[in-house]
């Protein structure tokens, strides 16, 4: 079978929520019975999002090949529970990259490069490239950005395209679009929708389905006159109401009949009724009233929570798995280190530091690793906030403030994180650093054992330096204990101390394979910690 392609545009406002819509979407196909691959196609002219500020971009998810993509495939990994590969991002950058890199090698034989055929083409290419590497049934394609923006005409014409290369029969269009709502007259206005609608027709694509976004309750009548107007059947327009929990969506857009329409459409049926108890369940559990854990996300990034995004939906998961209420503070590493903020420690029950890069805030992250150490509160530091609690250990165990890592300050005496050998002389920032998934031993009868119950492992990495080896012996002599290694012994995976309750640095990224109805273990074992520092017993405690 052919497989069936859908095709996510966007309309009104960005951020309306195709992303979610997507994966939402995805799952409703894999409960009932299909295999599901989804991919983004982001305009913007960067190769990949790794050397873009978090400012810019929010967090980079990394895949298991070592893509760094953009923060909807996290959504689509948590929700329909795949592991996707660098096929199913796709950047501007990257597409003309290969056009030019094949013009200046004589590949077109001297022909005039043009965007159509030749960009298109290319973009057509890679998207038939996720058939090929995964054989899914399903494909899913969203394009990033709105519906008139100019650097998304090139994906636009792409799609177009592909109705005719893959058959009407196999390619279905999805939209998605905002619904203003005008205080002052108390409506939600169509209009806007409508001209979307407008604007994609004239581009050549007329969607099937339509889901309304909106803050407000929609009324039938309006679904009936966005169906009037943007010429879609009635049923296939879908209000989607902003929930408050986000994994709500795939129930919501179960009850819309979003894949009973979509199979009718393809003409296919389902391969078995879905069954949607575990989900539920954990809708259930999110709603029960729970006694409150306070974790300090301690970040450079604070001001846009979506820097953190992976690291905050782990968090969640593991509070809905221990049976407490998530209340998490975001507390800027920068005012710490100026003296300020400190208060928001205060009555913490765990202290998270995630990764980042520059040395803005890393004094602050040091200093909030000091304060769990000292005051006994459960830690997890993440990739970078392993490598600062490395220092701050170090800078106990010498007595002296000029350990450091090699990252922010190349002339330390002590540097107990350093440059990977193979990292010395590499001069490009993009894709050079230890990207994608490798394995870790652990060591037994340790806090890192305990929470994984298995001696091997394999987790997600994004990083250039690494724990400097010549202080392995002087550290473990004061207390630290080093529960992960690489297979070989050589790399230090998980740092954890022995004399606190749990105090756990991974060099790794731990939140990239943290599902919601399965979370993670290391971040399960956290959050039980600061339950029981709170003095809650956690549920679901072996």
């Amino acid at each position: 079978m052919a497989p069936k392609y859908i095709f996510f545009t966007g309309g009104v406002v960005s951020s309306v929520g195709k992303g979610v819509t997507a994966a939402a979407i995805g799952r409703l196909l894999k409960e009932r019975g299909f295999t599901v691959a989804v991919q983004k196609l982001d305009p913007y002219i960067n190769v990949d999002p790794g050397t873009m500020s978090p400012y810019q971009h929010g967090e980079v998810f990394v895949l298991d090949d070592g893509a760094e993509t953009d923060l909807d495939l996290g959504h689509y990994e948590r929700f329909i529970d795949v592991r996707l590969s660098r096929v199913c991002n796709v950047t501007t950058g990257q597409v003309y990259a290969e056009v030019i890199g094949a013009e200046r090698r004589g590949d077109f034989l001297g022909g005039t490069i043009q965007v159509i055929p030749h960009i298109t083409n290319e973009i057509k290419r890679r998207i038939g490239l996720v058939s090929k590497a995964t054989g899914a049934e399903f494909i899913l394609v969203e394009v990033g950005g709105t519906v008139g923006d100019y650097e998304s005409l090139p994906f636009l014409e792409a799609l177009r395209q592909l109705r005719s290369d893959l058959g009407r029969e196999n390619t279905l269009y999805i939209h998605v679009t905002w619904l203003p709502y005008i205080g002052a007259t108390g409506e939600l206005k169509t209009k806007p929708t409508q001209h979307s609608v407008s604007e994609l027709r004239s581009l050549g694509i007329s969607p099937d389905m339509i889901v309304a976004r909106s803050d407000y309750p929609v009324e039938e009548a309006l679904c009936e006159k966005i169906a009037l107007f943007c010429d879609v059947e009635k049923k296939a327009v879908v209000p989607m109401v902003t929930t408050p929990i986000l994994y709500e969506v795939p129930l919501l857009l179960e009850k819309a009949g979003v894949a009973d329409y979509i199979l009718q459409r393809f003409g296919m049926t389902a391969r078995r009724k879905p069954d949607w108890t575990e989900w539920e369940h954990l809708m259930t559990e999110i709603r029960k009233q729970k006694p409150s854990v306070t974790i300090a996300l301690v970040g450079k990034y604070v001001e846009l929570h979506d820097a953190y995004l992976s690291v905050r939906e782990a968090l969640k998961h593991a509070a809905i798995h221990a049976g407490v209420e998530l209340d998490l503070r975001w507390v800027h590493s920068a005012d710490l280190e100026k003296g300020k903020g400190w208060e928001q420690l205060e009555g913490v029950n765990g202290i998270i530091v995630p990764g980042g890069f520059g040395t803005r805030g890393i004094e602050g992250k040091i200093q909030a690793a000091a304060y769990a150490r000292t005051h006994l509160i459960p830690y997890l530091g993440l990739c970078l906030g392993m490598q600062l609690m490395v220092v701050d250990f170090a800078r106990y165990v010498l007595g002296t403030d000029q350990v450091n890592s090699t990252e922010f300050d190349r002339s330390t005496p002590h540097p107990v994180i350093d440059l990977m050998p193979d990292q010395q002389n590499i001069q490009d920032l993009g894709g050079t650093m230890r990207l994608g998934l490798y394995p870790c031993h652990l060591q037994p009868d340790t806090i890192a054992s305990r929470a994984y119950q298995e001696e091997d492992v394999a987790e997600r990495h994004r990083h250039r330096f690494e724990f400097n080896n010549r202080y392995r012996e002087l550290l473990g002599q004061h207390g630290m204990v080093f529960s992960g290694l690489s297979p070989d012994g050589r790399l230090v995976e998980i740092a954890e101390l022995t004399d606190h309750p749990f105090m756990v640095g991974t060099q790794f990224h731990p939140e990239f394979l943290s599902r919601p109805n399965r979370p993670h273990p290391l971040f399960l074992a956290f959050m039980r910690a600061a339950a029981t520092h709170a003095g809650i017993k956690p549920t679901n405690e072996e």
